[in-house]
């Protein structure tokens, strides 16, 4: 008796553990952000097109209360850079500062360098 015991203790353990593995959340939701800063470097995806798909992401994280992952205002704000869409990229920049205060001095610095190029 204490093997078969032992054996479904055993078992249990290991179904209670993998149960534990599978409602893990992330800190962060990714989407699709990883992939289009692929795209971005690659050049070959419409910048339009990475907006939408960043944008549409941005809307399924906000909408199941999660969280962007670091870099993500940053990466909108080059886009509508590109775009000359200064207003917008002003404000993803300062969004990306807000979220996350270490980035502060590199959004600082491509914001200052915005304003030298008559983007602001």
């Amino acid at each position: 008796m204490p093997r078969r015991w032992l054996a479904a203790a055993g078992t249990i353990a290991c179904v209670a553990a993998l149960a534990g593995c599978s409602s893990h959340k992330t800190l962060y939701q990714w989407e699709s952000y990883q992939s289009q800063v692929y795209e971005y470097f690659k050049g070959e995806s419409p910048k339009e097109a990475q907006i939408e798909e960043l944008e549409r992401d941005l809307q399924k994280i906000k909408a199941a209360n999660g969280a962007v992952p670091p870099g993500y205002h940053a990466q909108l704000g080059l886009l509508y850079s590109s775009l000359g869409r200064d207003d917008q990229m002003v404000q993803q920049f300062q969004t990306e500062k807000a979220l996350f205060p270490e980035s502060a001095t590199y959004m600082d610095f491509l914001l200052k360098n915005a304003k030298k190029e008559g983007k602001q």
